[in-house]
C-alpha cells in the first residue's frame, strides 16, 4: 500500500499487534470449530433476486456438508430452505441453478412440496399412519434479502446484513445493486489454501505495491483501506496517466460515463469484505461477487459471479472485456502469493508474524477471531 494512503480503523488502540497464529490455518480441530462457531452463524449470499425472474427458477448453494436452496414462489416471494426431502433425505434440486415448474419433486420417492415448501403430495398416503403433512414441510433457513442480494444463514448469531454494512449503505445505494443482472454464469476455483488465507489477502493492502503491477499502474498512489466492525473497504482511483500496458490503457480510454453514478465514483474502483468470507468488486462497469468457502483445513473454494447495469454500448461491451482481462492477471498472482503462504505456513521457524498499525483490516480480522474462538490467541497449539 502507497504511503499516500492513510488506513483507517473504527477500532480501538488495543488492536492485536501480531497476526493470527499458523497453526490454525492447517489444523483439523480448528477447522471444526470454524465450522461450528463462524459458519452456521455466518451469512451466506446464494445469488442475486434477478438470477431468479420466474416462479418455480431457483438457486443452490452447497457449503460444510449443507445443500441449500432459493426458490421463487407462485406469488413472486424468494424463499430458502435445506435442499433435503422431509422423507429419506434425498436431495430434491439438482445443479447451481434451474426451473422446477410449479412444484418440487422428489425424484427418489416423489414426495411433493409447493414452491412455498408445503408438503402437498405423498404416495401411498394410505400407509403412512398419523402423518400430518403440515409437519413435514421443507424446512426454512432465515433469510435476508438487501438491496437484491439473497443472503441466508443456518443459525442465529450475528448482526443483520443490513446493520452489517450499515457504514457503506450510502455509497452502495448509489450503484442501484437491486436493478443488477447475471453476467455469465457462477464458477467455482478451488484452491490449496486455508480459507483464511484467501480472505486475509483481499483485506491486505500493503502487497499491491509489490506484486500487483496492474493496479499499482492504474491506481498510482490513491489505493487505502479501511476497517469497520464487520466489514472491510478497499479502494483505488483510476489515474489519468496512460498504463503502459495494452488492456488497462484501453480501459482507462474505453470506461464510459455510467449515468446513475456520482462523478466521485466514475473512475473509482472499489472492494468490500462482509465478515467472514463474502466478498463484492464493485466497478463503474461492472459489479464482482465472490465468496471463499471452506472445504478443508487446506482447502478453498472461491464462488463467483459476476452483475452489470444493461448496457449495449459498444464503449461499455469493451469495457466489461477489458475488466475482466485486468483482473484474470490479478487472479493468477493473488493464487501464486497465497499459495506461498499456506506452504509457509507448514513450517516450523513460523508462529505469528507481526502487524503494523496501517493493517487495520488484518488487525480487525485477527481481534474477530480471537473473540469468536478464544483458542486462536494460542502461538501454537494447546
Amino acid at each position: 500500500m502507497s504511503a499516500a494512503a492513510r488506513p483507517v480503523s473504527s477500532q480501538s488502540t488495543a488492536d492485536p499487534a501480531v497476526g493470527l497464529p499458523a497453526w490454525i490455518y492447517r489444523d483439523p480441530d480448528f477447522f471444526e470449530l470454524e465450522k461450528r462457531t463462524i459458519f452456521r452463524t455466518s451469512w451466506q449470499l446464494v445469488c442475486h433476486g434477478s438470477d431468479m425472474p420466474n416462479p418455480g427458477d431457483y438457486h443452490s448453494f452447497d457449503m460444510l456438508g449443507e445443500s441449500i436452496v432459493s426458490v421463487r414462489g407462485r406469488d413472486g416471494e424468494i424463499r430458502s430452505f435445506h435442499n433435503v426431502c422431509r422423507h429419506r433425505a434425498s436431495r430434491l434440486l439438482d445443479g447451481p441453478k434451474g426451473h422446477c415448474g410449479g412444484r418440487i419433486t422428489c425424484p427418489y420417492h416423489a414426495w411433493t412440496y409447493s414452491l412455498d415448501g408445503r408438503l402437498i403430495g405423498v404416495p401411498h398416503r394410505e400407509t403412512f399412519r398419523d402423518l400430518k403433512p403440515e409437519l413435514h414441510g421443507l424446512v426454512p433457513l432465515e433469510q435476508e434479502i438487501f438491496m437484491g442480494f439473497i443472503f441466508v444463514r443456518l443459525e442465529p448469531g450475528l448482526p443483520s446484513v443490513r446493520e452489517m454494512l450499515a457504514p457503506y449503505a450510502h455509497e452502495l445505494a448509489a450503484y442501484r445493486l437491486e436493478e443488477l443482472v447475471p453476467q455469465g454464469r457462477v464458477t467455482l476455483r478451488p484452491r490449496t489454501v486455508n480459507w483464511k488465507n484467501v480472505a486475509d489477502n483481499y483485506s491486505d493492502g500493503m502487497h499491491i505495491d509489490v506484486a500487483h503491477p496492474g493496479l499499482s499502474r492504474l491506481f498510482g498512489n490513491s489505493y487505502g483501506i479501511e476497517a469497520q466492525p464487520w466489514v472491510d473497504k478497499m479502494w483505488g482511483v483510476l489515474q489519468d496517466k496512460p498504463s503502459s500496458n495494452w488492456s488497462e490503457r484501453r480501459y482507462q480510454q474505453l470506461l464510459p460515463q455510467v449515468e446513475h453514478l456520482p462523478p466521485e465514483r466514475q473512475r473509482l474502483w472499489t472492494y468490500f469484505k462482509l465478515w467472514p468470507n463474502v466478498a463484492f468488486d464493485i466497478y463503474p462497469d461492472q459489479i464482482d461477487f465472490m465468496q471463499f468457502i471452506p472445504v478443508s483445513p487446506t482447502e478453498t473454494m472461491i464462488r463467483e459471479i459476476a452483475y452489470v447495469h444493461p448496457d449495449n454500448r459498444r464503449e461499455m461491451r469493451a469495457a466489461r472485456y477489458l475488466n475482466w482481462r485486468i483482473n484474470r492477471q490479478v487472479n493468477k498472482e493473488d493464487t501464486t502469493l497465497i499459495a506461498r503462504v499456506q506452504a509457509g505456513m507448514e513450517s516450523s521457524s513460523y508462529t505469528v508474524g507481526p502487524l503494523s498499525e496501517g493493517e487495520v483490516c488484518l488487525r480487525n480480522f485477527t481481534r474477530r477471531m480471537h473473540e469468536m474462538i478464544p483458542e486462536s490467541r494460542s502461538a501454537r497449539k494447546v
